[in-house]
């Protein structure tokens, strides 16, 4: 029991050492040339249709769909787009957090979940619909791909529930 205090202690000191050179640590070149959106952690956005499209051609590629499943592929593909004025509320968002009581910011962060349920509830019944549209081994590849955007091995995004 002596020795716990001590130890405790060092290994504190020890790790504070170390992260005080860590965070000293120049960043990476690749974060400094990618400029200050990687800086924070964001992505600069793409354009919803640019996205779409490359989704849509990704799972034509990877699946290899027929002419026959094409409706079923942009059916899926459009209600994966996220809100028209998604940006525009986020920006919203941020610009009345400032002014919000604590219990106000509870209620509109409980809307906001509210709101994603509910996107969430419909992507997730477009993908079953898609799903059924396809072939046996058409779904085991979809079941093998990595979302476009996700937090999938690797994967960074971080966005307004579109995905």
């Amino acid at each position: 029991m002596k020795f716990t205090t001590p130890l405790l202690l060092s290994g504190a000191i020890l790790t504070l050492g170390l992260g005080g050179a860590a965070i000293a640590q120049p960043a990476p070149a690749a974060m400094q040339e990618a400029g200050p959106h990687h800086q924070r952690g964001d992505r600069p956005h793409r354009d919803p249709a640019e996205m779409a499209a490359l989704r849509a051609q990704h799972l034509r590629a990877a699946l290899q769909l027929t002419a026959n499943q094409e409706p079923a592929l942009n059916a899926f593909v459009q209600s994966m787009a996220p809100p028209a004025d998604w940006r525009d509320k986020m920006r919203e968002h941020r610009a009345e957090r400032a002014t919000l009581t604590t219990p106000q910011r509870l209620d509109r962060m409980k809307a906001r979940m509210a709101d994603r349920q509910v996107q969430f509830t419909r992507r997730a019944d477009a993908t079953m619909q898609f799903y059924a549209q396809l072939s046996p081994s058409q779904k085991k590849a979809f079941d093998a791909l990595r979302p476009m955007g996700g937090r999938g091995k690797g994967g960074g995004h971080r966005g307004g529930g579109h995905g």
